[in-house]
């Protein structure tokens, strides 16, 4: 009716009681046992040994769990900790880059007599005909229809609609937009339109003038809306037809747009003199 591994279980308790039992009754009338005393140490002291053996191996287990149990917890309490400190790295470096961005932002501040406004990247436009970018400065900022959008690697683009709070922002990448440019070596002029691609087109380039790759083209200030010497980009290719007046001239921005987190708004950008005079 009981499995083996009953009957040894049942054995060891009835060993155990039989022993406590015979302990306490000694205890209790130690002259019961006087005369006795040597075969009741012969009977009980295997069962002693045994007893003690079974409550020291069950203590280790129980000790050992418990300590399990308790590096279990203080992994997990180092687990959290670890990722808590990883966050508040991950967090530190960003803000170290933010500050990068903000110290270049004051240098060109101070080297531009502009009244300058910070703006951080909110939205991107996705579409391949329309690129754009939304801002979080508005009317209440000061921002108005047609300000240039800069940062200080060069030109971003031009503000096209305002609210009160935002901004939407026409990247000069875009095929609508065009900047009056300049070849910063020889001082070649024409007009930077933006490619279906991301890149540029340098349009109304002279085919007499003189313009290799590598050429950077920076911004003549001529528009009325960017001010002069500002980055734009770097010429990629040059092709000088046959016949014809123009030069075929491809240019690769230097602003990365798939990164822009921050830009700069030119609150005062140059009177349109030149536009006015023509």
């Amino acid at each position: 009716m009981f499995s083996k591994r009953t009957a040894i279980i049942v054995g060891v308790i009835l060993v155990i009681a039989v022993n406590i039992i015979v302990l306490s009754i000694a205890a209790k009338s130690p002259h019961r046992f006087y005369g006795l005393k040597t075969p009741a140490l012969y009977i009980i002291t295997p069962f002693q040994s045994m007893v003690s053996r079974i409550i020291v191996f069950m203590k280790g287990i129980w000790n050992n769990y418990f300590f399990l149990v308790s590096v279990s917890r203080e992994n997990s309490d180092l687990s959290r900790a670890l990722e808590k400190a990883l966050e508040k790295n991950r967090h530190l470096a960003e803000i170290e880059l933010s500050n990068a961005r903000l110290r270049e932002l004051l240098k060109l501040q101070e080297t531009r007599d502009f009244k300058l406004l910070a703006a951080e990247v909110i939205g991107k436009g996705h579409s391949p005909w329309y690129r754009s970018i939304i801002i979080d400065k508005g009317t209440a900022n000061g921002v108005e229809k047609g300000l240039p959008i800069i940062i200080p690697g060069g030109i971003v683009g031009q503000v096209v609609e305002t609210t009160r709070r935002y901004s939407k922002i026409l990247l000069i990448t875009d095929q609508n937009s065009a900047v009056d440019a300049i070849v910063q070596r020889t001082r070649a002029r024409g007009i930077i339109e933006g490619e279906p691609g991301g890149g540029f087109v340098f349009k109304y380039v002279l085919r007499k003038e003189d313009i290799k790759a590598g050429d950077t083209v920076v911004s003549s200030g001529m528009d009325g809306v960017y001010p002069k010497g500002l980055s734009i980009g770097w010429v990629s290719g040059v092709i000088k037809p046959i016949s014809g007046i123009f030069q075929e001239v491809s240019v690769l921005p230097l602003v990365d747009f798939n990164t822009l987190e921050e830009v700069i708004i030119i609150l005062n950008p140059p009177k349109r003199e030149f536009v006015s005079r023509r």
